[in-house]
């Protein structure tokens, strides 16, 4: 099943409903705190350790993980940041052992750490005292999230430790995935603690993880042939050959049954250049009016390589009703004025891109991300690390699976074929960007390091089977 992500508000709201459905608020502290200290002890071996516990829920918890941790003879303490409140009250009542000052001191003397001060709920800055007590911890293991992570944005409100584990209960939150929330969180883990799915259900998130239960990819059928499979055509450049080529590469091992590489504005001696490239794309020198003409041509990549043409011709496939992904000079080609994307059906931008059309992103990534898409009508794809992925009707999709290595020059272009491919092949457009930022991940995960641009494209094909359930090429089952 897709994966939705709660912001801390709506997860707020979850809760209370699982109240409401028969699981009372002290129920679900001690199944978080049992999966707190399971986590711990799969993981470390005893040794003196200190529970941080704020006042609230996320306090709570770190009692019942305190007691349980207690119970299987690890040395416990516990320091209290203020006395427990609310349902906590209960579940501290159970807590027998030592309690000492919630002090740097106190924390540096023991060699592991559980921060269970404050949740992803927090609405303020961390306080700079409570932020000493953190920073002195040699090992920290969290609770929900490192106290101090905005659960919605990834960002610190002031200051949050790096935690080497973060437990986290019925649904991760943006902040888990988003940068820098997901480094800070260190190995993740989602608990089941007894909330059921039905608490959700008048809630409705809006932000998924992105994962292939997201989307369906294009099956072929046994009657297709090239034209069926879509035809992509890629307008290409004088002078940065390379990047067309690269999208071309991609776009055909993506699916898509026809690929054409239009050299529209550099005349044969540039068309030579691209025939020069891989047998199986097609090359075209004609004019882009006259290649318009063809109605099979629905789906148009403009921009990687195209240098200055790029803004007359994204016009032009706009005003001819294309089915449009636009993508490197054709964004720097509308910096300042994004209206002039109105009407294409994906734009990638990284993120220079976006400050140049919409202005910088900022922290929140997410909210900026989702605003371009409403502002444009375009499905947004906010390239990084945590690739978001924004339609102008609210939904936004994290994207947590790009490697470090793919961090090179070309990859984009790789991207944006990708797009147009899924796209040509049919796919509603949010769904194609979502699918082809997955796919694009894992075949830069699938090479490894040492990957470059050129890597990508061949590693497509094992990616689609990682994400369809099937054996990879060439290693199906005898």
């Amino acid at each position: 099943m897709p994966e939705p992500l709660p912001t801390p508000d709506e997860m707020a709201q979850a809760d209370r409903a699982a109240v409401a459905l028969g699981h009372p608020v002290a129920e679900l502290m001690e199944n978080a705190g049992r999966a707190v200290a399971r986590a711990v002890r799969a993981r470390f071996a005893p040794c003196r350790t200190l529970v941080l516990c704020g006042p609230g829920n996320n306090g709570g918890d770190g009692y019942a993980a305190a007691r349980l941790l207690d119970l299987w003879g690890w040395p416990v303490r516990v320091a209290a940041l203020a006395p427990p409140r609310g349902p906590a009250v209960a579940v501290a009542a159970r807590w027998r052992g030592p309690v000492v000052p919630f002090t740097p001191a106190e924390t540096a003397r023991c060699p592991l750490v559980i921060d269970a001060v404050f949740g992803a709920g927090l609405a303020r800055d961390l306080d700079p005292a409570v932020a000493e007590v953190l920073r002195a911890a040699p090992r920290l293991v969290a609770v929900d999230v490192p106290s101090g992570l905005d659960g919605a944005t990834g960002q610190p409100r002031g200051f949050a430790p790096r935690a080497v584990l973060t437990v986290t209960f019925f649904r991760r939150k943006p902040g888990h995935l988003l940068l820098p929330g997901r480094t800070l969180c260190g190995e993740t883990v989602l608990a089941d603690i007894g909330i059921p799915a039905a608490a959700l259900d008048g809630v409705a998130p809006r932000t998924w993880r992105n994962t292939p239960a997201l989307w369906r990819l294009p099956a072929p059928g046994v009657a297709d042939h090239k034209y069926t499979r879509g035809h992509v055509t890629i307008l290409g450049g004088a002078e940065m050959t390379g990047a067309a080529r690269l999208a071309a590469a991609a776009a055909r091992r993506a699916g898509a049954g026809m690929v054409t590489i239009a050299a529209t504005g550099g005349g044969e001696g540039v068309a030579a250049t691209y025939r020069a490239g891989d047998p199986g794309v097609l090359v075209s020198a004609a004019p882009l009016a006259a290649l318009l003409e063809d109605r099979r041509r629905a789906t148009w990549l403009c921009g990687p390589g195209l240098g200055a043409p790029a803004g007359a011709a994204l016009a032009t496939l706009l005003a001819a009703g294309r089915c449009v992904v636009a993508d490197a000079d054709a964004l720097t080609a509308c910096a300042g004025a994004p209206e002039r994307l109105r009407g294409a059906a994906v734009i990638t931008p990284h993120e220079g891109e976006f400050a140049r059309l919409f202005g910088t992103a900022g922290p929140h990534r997410l909210a900026a991300a989702r605003a371009a898409a409403a502002a444009t009508g375009v499905v947004v794809v906010l390239k990084g690390a945590d690739s978001i992925i924004a339609a102008p009707d609210g939904r936004a999709a994290i994207t947590d699976n790009a490697p470090p290595w793919l961090a090179t020059a070309g990859t984009g272009d790789v991207l944006a074929g990708v797009v147009a491919a899924l796209l040509g092949q049919g796919m509603p457009a949010w769904q194609a960007a979502c699918a082809a930022a997955w796919l694009h991940g894992e075949a830069a995960r699938q090479f490894g390091p040492g990957l470059i641009a050129e890597d990508l494209p061949a590693c497509l094909p094992s990616a689609i089977a990682a994400a369809i359930g099937s054996p990879a090429p060439g290693h199906e089952p005898v």
